[in-house]
Formats: structure tokens, C-alpha cells, sequence
């Protein structure tokens, strides 16, 4: 094999090293595993959207004004991480602790929300056991919330690797995993925004 073959140094740092595109490889495959799971609960959402078992219905509950707040929230939050991650590529790292930290920021602050939203429903009297819409509603909307909640600490966890080790092949590979799956998450509540929220709202 030729000297050509072996120079990585061409490549963003997280992929110069086999070991760290396997490691994002084997990422990949996980994210594919993710989406087996939402799909999952989408398809159960999709049938007992409409059991509402004498319970309250979409439009008695849904505010839409606050999801759409969090809508664009999540959705700056994966800007963010974009350029935490452009950053990175730069080879800066005060740029990419800035950004991956107002990432963070942006991602509590959707959760606060979410949250909230839900202390909002059960005080309508919309709980899980109410009907089987609000049981397949909160599962899934749940359950993308408690990934956004591992996301933040798992970064947080990187961030400290990061304070600690400086940009490293192996610090890299693992910020660029957490933005993948941060942008995973962002895609993930775009299709609930759509297919739970608009969609209720005009059933």
C-alpha cells in the first residue's frame, strides 16, 4: 500500500485514526437502531391518536404557541451545535466549548418547557391513564425528551473530557458523535412537531 494511503492528515481530525471511524461507523449504526424505536412509537401513536376514550382531545390540551417556542429553541440548539463542530474543525477550542455550552443551555431551556407542558396537561386532568391517545402521546413524547435529557449530560461529560485533555483525535471523535446525535434528536422532534402537534391541531 502506498505512503498516500496511509495520510489521514487531509482528514477532520475526528476521522484520522481507523479506530475513531469505526467508533463513528459503529455510531451510525446505533442512530439506524433509534430510529427503529421512534418509528415504533410513531406507528403506535399513529393508531390510537384518535382513543380518546371520553378524555380531553388534541385541541383541549396542545399550546401550540409554547411548542412552537420549543420548536425553534431545539432547532437553535442544532445550529449551535453545528458551529460548535466548525469549531472544532478549526482546530478552536475556546469556539467549541462557547457554542457546545449555549447548545446545552438551549437544550435545558426546551426541556424546562417540555416540562412544563406536561405539568400543564396533568392539571387539565390529561394523564397517561386517561385515554389511549394521551398514553401513546406521552410515551413518545416522553421518551424523545429523556434522550434530549442523556444528550445533556452526556455532553457534559465531553465537555469536561475536553477541559481536561484539550482537542485530541479521541476528544474530537466523541464531540462529533454527541452532534450527531444531537441533530438526531433535533430531526426526531420535527417530525413529532409535525405529525403530533399540526397535525392534531387540524384533525
Amino acid at each position: 500500500m502506498s505512503a498516500k494511503a496511509y495520510d489521514n492528515s487531509a482528514l477532520p481530525l475526528e476521522y484520522q485514526s481507523e479506530q475513531n471511524r469505526m467508533n463513528i461507523l459503529g455510531f451510525w449504526i446505533f442512530l439506524g437502531a433509534e430510529i427503529v424505536l421512534f418509528a415504533t412509537l410513531f406507528g403506535v401513536y399513529g393508531v390510537l391518536y384518535e382513543r380518546y376514550a371520553g378524555g380531553p382531545t388534541h385541541q383541549d390540551i396542545i399550546m401550540i404557541r409554547e411548542v412552537m417556542i420549543q420548536t425553534v429553541i431545539l432547532l437553535t440548539s442544532s445550529f449551535t451545535c453545528g458551529v460548535a463542530i466548525h469549531e472544532m474543525r478549526r482546530g478552536s477550542l475556546k469556539g467549541l466549548l462557547t457554542w457546545l455550552v449555549i447548545t446545552l443551555l438551549l437544550g435545558a431551556g426546551f426541556l424546562y418547557m417540555e416540562i412544563s407542558e406536561f405539568i400543564h396537561y396533568v392539571h387539565l386532568g390529561a394523564t397517561m391513564q386517561t385515554s389511549a391517545f394521551l398514553s401513546s402521546f406521552f410515551v413518545l413524547l416522553g421518551t424523545h425528551g429523556l434522550h434530549v435529557t442523556f444528550g445533556i449530560f452526556w455532553a457534559i461529560m465531553v465537555i469536561i473530557q475536553l477541559l481536561q485533555r484539550g482537542l485530541t483525535p479521541v476528544t474530537a471523535r466523541k464531540t462529533f458523535i454527541i452532534g450527531l446525535y444531537w441533530h438526531f434528536l433535533d430531526v426526531v422532534w420535527i417530525f413529532i412537531f409535525t405529525f403530533v402537534y399540526l397535525k392534531g391541531m387540524v384533525s
